[in-house]
């Protein structure tokens, strides 16, 4: 029970955007899980924003719209901790992109692969940045080879 009062505690004293959000980015988390299984990913693909190839660029932010795709990310990574079903940086990425789609924050939501050094296998990887915002899926943008980057539709075509 003390575990259950302090993380309470913690959640109260995060920012108040994030508390709004938590619940609908939860849900949304699910919905983007679900999305990603049952809809084949040409039918997804248009929907995550216009395709920008493999040179990805980052859009610029002024100072507001960074400070809001910090609060986004932080908002997304923290109901993804707290979700029953493995909410990885796919589920993440749709969700994040959504909720800068709805503020109208310019981002860019790449895809990448990477070679383990060990086995050889290869690994998946979707991030979003906005400005010099990671907002999900950390830096990645040196350790993945760009496979697919999708900018917001509403900065312009491609």
């Amino acid at each position: 029970m003390a575990k259950f009062a302090r993380k309470v505690r913690s959640f109260l004293r995060q920012p108040l955007f994030i508390r709004l959000w938590f619940l609908p980015l939860w849900i949304l988390l699910g919905l983007s899980k679900l999305l990603i299984i049952g809809v084949p990913f040409r039918l997804l693909a248009p929907r995550l924003g216009n395709r920008a190839g493999v040179y990805p660029w980052v859009p610029l932010l002024d100072p507001q719209q960074e400070k809001r795709a910090r609060l986004v990310g932080h908002a997304v990574r923290l109901a993804a901790r707290y979700t029953p079903w493995n909410s990885n940086c796919f589920p993440q990425a749709v969700s994040a992109r959504l909720l800068l789609g709805f503020y109208e924050i310019p981002y860019a939501l790449c895809f990448g692969l990477m070679r383990e050094s060990r086995s050889g296998e290869m690994r998946a990887h979707a991030w979003v940045v906005a400005g010099k915002v990671d907002v999900t899926g950390g830096a990645s943008f040196g350790q993945f080879s760009v496979v697919g980057c999708f900018i917001a539709p509403y900065i312009g075509d491609t």
